[in-house]
């Protein structure tokens, strides 16, 4: 049977009547997350909206309008820019982030001159695929969990209603991907969401009390960086998780969209713009940004990778920074409806990392890629965690730093001619 499901390419202009509800998809799929860091920051999220709106259309300018991506705030600063806070003020993480950003550029530029060859060796295919899995696989917990982005199934406090809603945006998105045809098949995430939403408001879990308070339009907090050599200190070792986690998105998406996003446009070009973005949210008052997961999946379930979509949701992002009773309105979608829609989202990107594994043939008889894998994966599902002065390496960032330690020294012992097969 033919399938009926429309492909919308990277390079596709999207008829205008469609533009808006498919830019929504993507700002519903990743808004709970994005916003979720300025919360634990204790900063306002306004600012956030509109640097990881400004920092997508950058991202999709310095790109050549090749690589679909949404940036939306990196959780990957959670621990160091947690800690700087509370010692020296959130200006400090500022400072720290910008540096931070800058030291990813200058790594875009060494890429530039020097290709990439080196990700062969720091994250062969029995690595990354390892990595890119657990992108998605670390984060399932949150879809089930108490908190601001996932659902409050495993809470005493839970109750029949709050399953109904989840397995109703569940069912809905499972559905609709498999099932609908025409237009609805590009937006199956959306109508979860808005079925699920309905469903709370039926339960009556919804509070329009902030939609009703909302000003109607607000200013972000913007505010200066500070610098200090601790705080810079404390961060510098992210780059080395951010990159691995920006090189795994890239592939995850290359392998969906059917092109190489390492080679065209570039790494170098698509590390620039997110250190870039980072940057620029620090010296006005934002936090890192990163390109994001659900974003990913959304297209990986829809098959919409149009670029205008994604530079759509940026737009929308910089509007809800300005207009709060937009944003107010987004932030009633309860928990559980986020957490039904991310069950799935969460689990297409589990399944990329996989698919690249089987997609790069793997050969798991060969001892040097079982290890690989087998070592990468318990690092980030463990539950280990290992300090370093302030930083605490623990899930997939453990994990990222693993993957690249490991896959050198397994490269080491190569050349050596140490290994046994």
């Amino acid at each position: 049977m033919k399938n009926s499901k429309k492909i919308y390419h990277v390079e596709d202009k999207v008829p205008f009547k469609l533009l808006l509800p498919l830019s929504i998809q993507h700002t519903f799929a990743m808004f709970g997350a994005s916003v979720l860091v300025p919360i634990l920051f204790g900063i306002n999220p306004g600012i956030v909206l509109l640097m990881n709106g400004i920092g997508t259309l950058l991202f999709i300018l310095i790109t050549k309008k090749q690589a679909p991506a949404y940036l939306g705030s990196s959780f990957a600063f959670l621990a160091p820019g947690t800690a700087i806070i509370a010692s020296e003020g959130f200006e400090y993480a500022q400072g720290a982030f910008i540096v931070v950003g800058i030291m990813g550029c200058l790594l875009a530029y060494i890429i530039y001159k020097f290709g990439i060859g080196w990700i062969d060796v720091v994250l062969p295919p029995a690595a990354m695929g390892a990595v890119v899995a657990l992108i998605g696989f670390e984060l399932a917990g949150n879809t089930v969990t108490g908190g601001s982005i996932g659902a409050n199934l495993m809470t005493d406090t839970a109750s029949s209603k709050d399953f109904i809603v989840f397995f109703v945006t569940l069912l809905t998105a499972i559905i609709g991907s498999v099932t609908f045809k025409g237009f609805f098949s590009t937006i199956p995430i959306l109508i979860s969401i808005v079925v699920g939403y309905i469903t709370a408001i039926f339960f009556d879990m919804v509070d329009f009390t902030p939609v009703r308070e909302a000003a109607l339009f607000t200013l972000p907090d913007f505010s200066l960086p500070k610098f200090s050599a601790g705080s810079i200190l404390a961060m510098l070792p992210v780059i080395l998780v951010i990159t691995s986690e920006h090189i795994s998105h890239q592939v995850v998406t290359s392998n969906i969209i059917g092109k190489d996003l390492l080679k065209e446009p570039g790494l170098h070009r698509s590390i620039f713009a997110d250190n870039f973005s980072s940057a620029l949210s620090g010296f006005l008052g934002g936090v890192p940004t990163t390109t994001y997961g659900e974003n990913i999946g959304v297209m990986a379930i829809t098959g919409v990778y149009s670029v205008q979509v994604i530079g759509g949701a940026a737009v929308i992002s910089i509007i809800m920074a300005f207009f709060g009773p937009l944003a107010a309105f987004i932030q009633t979608i309860p928990g559980n409806v986020i957490g039904g829609v991310t069950f799935l989202l969460y689990g297409m990107i589990g399944t990329s990392g996989i698919r690249l594994l089987v997609d790069q043939k793997v050969d798991y008889s060969k001892s040097v890629n079982l290890i690989l894998t087998s070592v990468i994966f318990i690092a980030g599902l463990s539950g280990l965690s290992i300090k370093l002065g302030s930083i605490e390496l623990s899930g997939m960032v453990l994990a990222s730093v693993v993957a690249v330690v490991l896959s050198a020294f397994m490269t080491l012992l190569k050349k050596l001619d140490l290994i046994n097969q």
